[in-house]
């Protein structure tokens, strides 16, 4: 097993790059049926088309899993795991410490046709290529980001090659809310035309705050694509979710609390760029708080988020908290060391926010292929401090399905 990802010739990357030197200013929404894929390597018999899919043979697989929340959240909505894949060591610990199983390495080095058939792909590919931190961090080291990222910004086509392949009825993506606006847009504009035209999916998008389930402001791109034309409405969240106090243990071990060193040196830092006017510092929270988002890199000092403790120094979470954070049960096992407990959940799904859109596209997948939804349209009411309508039509971009350019094997 590879110590870090590596990089297989993607012919789908080819030809998106041509795809977008070579697109129109604006595009007609023509919905044409696809061409049939050029290869397909049978591994098992194949089931005549459905017109609608029993829910429970659902099956998906979980690609850059982590350490697991599409499949807690799919598993609650009814689907079948038959395949996962992550390269780092520690997250595959915890995987198989929960799941019974051992991911898949690196998966470049796994063969497509390998793969086992399925329903549907998840992914939650890396996101620090796109996100505001890591750009932001690679620029300060002079290091390449997004698409040029040889070590994981080519990852997303590594899923366009599966679905090339595979051809599943449906998948869905996840990332950084800046993956939409990175590289002023073009880098989303390959990721949409490589699943539009090149693949022929019918897309929907979507950037959610998982606030509205978790005592945490975190905002992510949803991507859901389907193979035939589906009408589909992502989940509306509550308008008003929990408050941090609900995920706290009542008596934290004192190793959780900053030292007299760490604090001062957190407050002078903070003070210092506030005199700059710059907005760095950390994030001081109470019992009736909304957490900021909590990244991989919270086990370095914890100061984007700090619990308020009452004649003592604040304190940081603890994995468990994280873990409750970001939607998991009690019952899930912790077994790797707190640094990459906090890694590890610091760069997963909220699992809640998963849960609602595997049940909505489960149920999409479940009706006639051409059975058209009765959309109501409703109160665009703006959720005071979450920064998104209570509706969940208006804030959905739909990318019709385009005819499929096939691609050279």
């Amino acid at each position: 097993m590879s110590a870090k990802p590596t990089v297989r010739p993607s012919p789908i990357k080819k030809a998106a790059i041509k795809v977008a030197k070579k697109a129109p200013a604006k595009t007609e929404c023509v919905i044409v049926r696809e061409d049939p894929p050029p290869v397909r390597v049978i591994t098992e018999p194949v089931t005549p088309k459905r017109k609608g899919i029993n829910p429970d043979s659902l099956r998906f697989i979980d690609l850059f899993c982590g350490i697991g929340g599409f499949r807690i959240a799919f598993e609650k909505a009814g689907g079948k795991c038959v395949f996962s894949s992550d390269y780092d060591k520690f997250s595959q610990q915890t995987y198989k410490a929960n799941f019974g199983e051992l991911p898949h390495g690196d998966i470049n080095q796994v063969d497509v046709a390998d793969i086992p058939s399925h329903d549907i792909l998840c992914a939650g590919f890396p996101c620090q290529p796109f996100s505001i931190a890591g750009v932001s961090k690679k620029n300060s080291l002079g290091r390449l980001h997004g698409f040029d990222d040889v070590k994981q910004g080519n990852l997303f086509f590594s899923i366009a090659d599966i679905l090339d392949h595979h051809r599943p009825s449906a998948f869905v993506l996840e990332n950084v809310k800046n993956l939409k606006g990175h590289d002023k847009g073009r880098t989303f504009t390959v990721i949409k035309d490589t699943l539009e035209t090149i693949l022929g999916y019918t897309i929907y998008t979507k950037i959610i705050d998982a606030r509205t389930v978790v005592p945490q402001h975190r905002e992510r791109i949803f991507i859901v694509g389907f193979r035939e034309k589906r009408d589909f409405e992502f989940p509306v969240f509550p308008e008003q979710g929990p408050l941090l106090g609900s995920i706290l243990e009542s008596r934290p071990d004192a190793k959780y609390t900053l030292t007299d060193h760490l604090w001062n040196y957190l407050q002078n830092y903070a003070a210092k760029h506030k005199a700059a006017g710059n907005g760095f510092g950390f994030g001081l929270v109470s019992k009736k708080d909304t957490t900021r988002t909590l990244s991989a890199r919270y086990h370095k000092d914890g100061s984007e988020i700090l619990i308020a403790q009452n004649g003592k120094n604040p304190r940081r979470l603890t994995p468990r908290e994280c873990a409750r954070l970001m939607g998991y049960p009690d019952d899930y096992k912790l077994v790797v060391s707190d640094t990459q407990a906090y890694r590890q959940f610091g760069n997963s799904v909220v699992v809640p926010v998963v849960e609602r859109i595997a049940k909505a596209v489960m149920a999409t997948l479940n009706r006639p292929v051409d059975e058209k939804l009765n959309l109501v349209l409703r109160d665009e009411k703006r959720i005071e401090g979450v920064g998104q309508t209570s509706s969940s039509l208006a804030p959905v971009t739909k990318y019709p399905a385009k005819k499929r350019t096939r691609t050279k094997k």
